[in-house]
């Protein structure tokens, strides 16, 4: 999974998410890579019509050469890299705790049932701005409306 949280003055805050479900068939990827990032990256900036600041944690994705040359080429991204190690700045962990506290439960048939039901509970918190705000005072992070 990989999730963005994005916040912009006068919108509700937004979270946006890829899902990626593995089968162990032959030449299928196992994870999202940097393509699956860009082009939720992409995707976000189309739907917001706006530029980005994206505060990352350091997944290896995230620090690679080709996602560097990618956010060197858009000008419309700008990156801010959280310390080595600090989920606790990072508001999309309160979406991953929240999700997984939902599944507690669950005694998923197959891969693509428990694929299914994360999508629905990831679906159910993009409507709920407030809990996505939530994720983010969590935080401690402040987010301010640039002065006009």
């Amino acid at each position: 999974m990989a999730g963005l949280i994005a916040t912009r003055p006068g919108l509700r805050t937004r979270l946006f998410y890829r899902l990626h479900v593995y089968h162990g068939r032959k030449r299928e990827p196992k994870g999202l890579g940097e393509a699956d990032y860009m082009r939720l990256l992409c995707a976000v900036h189309t739907e917001l019509r706006a530029p980005l600041i994206l505060v990352w944690d350091n997944l290896n994705h995230h620090v690679s050469a080709t996602m560097r040359r990618f956010v060197d080429d858009h000008d419309w991204l700008r990156v801010v890299q959280l310390p080595t190690y600090a989920p606790e700045l990072n508001p999309t962990e309160g979406v991953w705790s929240h999700v997984k506290r939902r599944l507690g439960n669950l005694a998923a048939c197959g891969i693509d049932q428990l694929a299914a039901t994360v999508k629905t509970l990831l679906k159910s918190i993009q409507y709920r701005p407030e809990l996505i705000d939530a994720f983010i005072a969590e935080t401690g992070l402040v987010i301010k409306a640039r002065p006009p």
